[in-house]
């Protein structure tokens, strides 16, 4: 009987290890999709690059990831508005701002499509 309780254990661990890991690499190609987009990262009524956005979303994801449980998580909870403010973050590419949550969610969609 413990047997088959360790090994129900393992499974459910596993599955959340699972869960973590795919959370984990969509954050970090949302980061790089930031990083290397080109667009303007409008916070707290400053512009910033998209290296400088990325950069600013990875120390938000190393303090505040105990808060995300999926990606979507990442975009609602550290990735759309200001923590201090409470400003919306927004982004401007080939010309059309958008909020950065919009902007970000659909590149998820994207990602989640092509991913194996």
């Amino acid at each position: 009987m413990t047997r088959i309780a360790l090994f129900a254990l393992s499974l459910l661990l596993s599955a959340g290890a699972t869960a973590d890991d795919r959370t984990d690499r969509e954050v970090q190609y949302l980061l790089a999709y930031v990083e290397s987009s080109g667009c303007t990262f409008h916070r707290n009524g400053s512009d910033h690059d998209s290296a400088d956005a990325a950069d600013h979303l990875r120390l938000k994801y190393r303090r505040g990831g105990k808060y995300v449980d999926t990606t979507e998580h990442f975009i609602d909870r550290l990735a759309t508005e200001s923590s201090w403010t409470g400003r919306k973050y927004t982004v401007t590419c080939d010309g059309q701002t958008l909020a950065s949550g919009e902007w970000l969610h659909r590149a998820l969609d994207d990602y989640r499509k092509s991913a194996p």
